[in-house]
């Protein structure tokens, strides 16, 4: 899942920096199940993100229990 996330934050890397977090969290929302947008949303609670691409970090960040 981390692999994934990240590639997809390297497809919106070349786009302007905010523009590029909600592409992701975008992405996210509509191509992601529930429950895996909740285990990403976990992994980043207990790890801090680690190994996760900060444009990939900061649109979980982004996602709310609603888009869940």
């Amino acid at each position: 899942m981390i692999h994934m996330a990240n590639q997809i934050a390297l497809f919106f890397a070349p786009y302007p920096h905010d523009e590029a977090v909600a592409g992701v969290a975008d992405h996210f929302k509509s191509f992601w199940e529930p429950r895996m947008r909740k285990q990403i949303e976990e992994y980043v609670a207990q790890t801090g993100g680690a190994g996760l691409h900060e444009l990939a970090l900061e649109a979980v960040k982004r996602l709310t229990p609603a888009s869940r």
